[in-house]
């Protein structure tokens, strides 16, 4: 399992007396794990929460199909790529979804397979939005309110 490391500062309440009673180099920083599949199924949560098991599946799919030369981690977090990540640091967009209903769900789809709703998506962009770049892909499906292309 892939996993990244991010430094966070350690808090701790200054009125529990705790921290000054500690040398300064023990409290400064501490070492956090997030698995790959967590910023998965963060993004899944984030941006294809309310679209069903499917829906997740299929998101899920085109970051699978983006990642042929880069870590899933990469893609995800990726700049203005996942527009759920878009200045929100890692540790807060983790918090978010994992009190999702579906977390559960998203976590599991992380982990698993890829499916092939899609035909193998690159692409997606929810009914709302015309983005300039649709015009030059083809459009392979609509689920729910996501239309995906390749």
């Amino acid at each position: 399992m892939q996993k990244i490391k991010t430094s966070l500062l350690l808090l701790i309440l200054t009125c529990s007396g705790v921290a000054s009673s500690l040398p300064p180099h023990s409290v400064t920083k501490f070492q956090v794990e997030i698995s790959a599949s967590e910023i998965v199924a963060s993004t899944l949560i984030m941006e294809a929460g309310g679209e069903g098991r499917v829906g997740m599946e299929a998101v899920r799919e085109v970051i699978a199909n983006r990642a042929k030369n880069k870590t899933e981690i990469a893609v995800c977090l990726a700049p203005k790529q996942f527009s759920c990540w878009n200045g929100i640091p890692i540790s807060r967009g983790i918090e978010i979804a994992k009190k999702h209903p579906s977390w559960t769900a998203a976590l599991a789809i992380a982990k698993g397979k890829p499916t092939n709703h899609t035909k193998g998506a690159t692409h997606y962009h929810t009914t709302k939005v015309s983005p300039y770049w649709a015009k030059k892909l083809q459009k392979i499906t609509t689920i729910k309110n996501h239309i995906f292309y390749k």
